[in-house]
């Protein structure tokens, strides 16, 4: 009969130093990908900005040629680890509108899971001509490129979200909070607007928990696709 060597199981020691090195690496592993996720966003943000000015000089001829008001909205969204920060897009409602009905709205799903049916007011009144074309399109979320620039967003992420939807969240939630909010991401490929609340919010979720550079560079080969066929655009 052979018989196997014992084989010891590694000490305390051993073990403490095998789990220091794997975080290490992981250390490594998510700062490489943060800091090329920065120079990306960064360097593509100021070259669509740039090569883009004719589109947004066109887009605030439009808006301010329908309705009376500032080209840009500005609107306070909730980012990585809950930091407030200020939103840029094109105006899409009229200037006097109340968002009081909006806010209501969002609140009353995020009470109640099983109403997440929608995260968009259906046929929104305050919505122009203009602006709804500019929604069906997203040129209306061109201006993010900014936010992305001073970096505020990213290219890729979960959906910026309103403050007084995150002050209701449930507990998992919150997980969508630890990565930059995105002008684009899985849920922007995956339906946009025809996905429901809660559906959206586990799309994001995902990516949170996978996300790498592979993975935003799928994201962003597929959006163009995504809005030119309108996929659940509103």
């Amino acid at each position: 009969m052979i018989v196997a060597p014992a084989v010891d199981a590694p000490s305390a020691p051993q073990t403490v130093g095998i789990l220091t090195q794997l975080l290490a690496e992981v250390r490594r592993r998510d700062l490489a990908y943060a800091a090329t996720k920065r120079a990306m966003d960064a360097v593509v943000a100021a070259v669509l900005l740039i090569a883009l000015l004719p589109v947004f000089a066109a887009v605030a001829i439009a808006v301010l040629l329908e309705t009376r008001g500032p080209v840009f909205y500005r609107g306070d969204r909730i980012g990585r680890f809950g930091n407030r920060f200020t939103m840029v897009k094109f105006r899409s409602m009229r200037a006097d509108c109340d968002p009081t009905a909006h806010a209501a709205f969002v609140q009353s799903l995020m009470r109640d899971e099983t109403k997440c049916e929608v995260y968009k007011v259906p046929q929104d009144p305050r919505i122009t001509r203009v602006g709804a074309f500019l929604r069906r399109t997203s040129l209306d979320e061109l201006p993010q490129l900014w936010n992305v620039l001073l970096g505020d967003m990213s290219l890729v992420g979960p959906r910026p979200d309103v403050p007084y939807a995150v002050e209701s969240y449930a507990d998992w939630m919150h997980r969508r909070l630890d990565a930059k909010p995105g002008m684009t991401g899985l849920w922007q490929v995956s339906g946009r607007s025809r996905l429901s609340l809660l559906q959206m919010y586990s799309l994001d979720v995902s990516y949170v928990g996978s996300a790498s550079l592979a993975t935003d560079l799928r994201i962003l080969v597929r959006t163009p696709a995504a809005l030119l066929v309108r996929n659940g655009a509103a």
